[in-house]
């Protein structure tokens, strides 16, 4: 026997979220709404809204939370199959995109939260560790950015010798290092201290300044340089 889905059309019309998109535009619908027009519709016993506000309290209401999900966690929520899960993901990674696409190039690094700004849309959705780099340039704006490794949930293999390859070719004065703690605690593991050291170190050779390892956590980092620890 099939299941039928409730339908968004079974609800007032001024709860139908397409006509209040229409209406009142897309900066009116909370985010349940929203996500109730991209699943379309619910389960036979929910309509989309219901599903997207029963989602949404899963992760504590956090689009962040949500962003990090697979597609095998968001087909744990009953109407939802492997397509409408792509269709989250793609509208969730659109949105990083897009954010990706208004940073500026040239911005400078004058305090840690310039280098966190940055890192940040980069790296608060991941659950797993991504490490990165900005170059810069004399007058401390970014001339490039480049991601050196991924890896697993606790770490991620990074090679000094690709990180002072890529100052040398960029003609960079200083870099600041980057990676996220998918676990969301900031506090740096020995691994992330000895690291920081080497790359320091290494850089010195080629007189390239290191100015800051940031590392992301949940809306929140941690700055060696402001903790006095480069």
């Amino acid at each position: 026997m099939n299941q039928k889905h409730i339908s968004i059309k079974s609800l007032a019309e001024e709860d139908r979220p397409r006509e209040k998109f229409l209406k009142f535009g897309r900066s009116a619908l909370s985010d349940a709404e929203l996500l109730a027009i991209v699943l379309s519709s619910g389960n036979k016993n929910e309509t989309a809204i219901q599903l997207a506000q029963r989602i949404l309290n899963s992760y504590q209401n956090n689009l962040a939370n949500i962003a990090k999900l697979t597609i095998s966690d968001f087909k744990k929520f009953k109407g939802i199959g492997t397509v409408k899960a792509i269709n989250i993901l793609a509208s969730l990674e659109l949105g990083r995109r897009r954010n990706l696409s208004d940073t500026p190039q040239r911005v400078k690094i004058l305090i840690s939260k310039n280098a966190y700004d940055i890192f940040m849309i980069r790296l608060s959705d991941l659950n797993y560790e991504e490490f990165w780099i900005l170059l810069l340039n004399r007058a401390s704006e970014v001339i490039a950015e480049f991601q050196i490794s991924k890896g697993g949930v606790s770490a991620t293999i990074v090679d000094v010798r690709a990180i002072a390859k890529k100052a040398i070719e960029c003609s960079a004065s200083s870099i600041v290092l980057g990676h996220n703690h998918p676990s969301g605690n900031i506090i740096p593991s020995e691994s992330d201290i000895k690291l920081t050291s080497q790359i320091k170190d290494a850089l010195k050779l080629f007189d390239v300044s290191l100015l800051d390892h940031i590392i992301v956590g949940e809306q929140k980092y941690y700055s060696f340089a402001d903790e006095g620890k480069l």
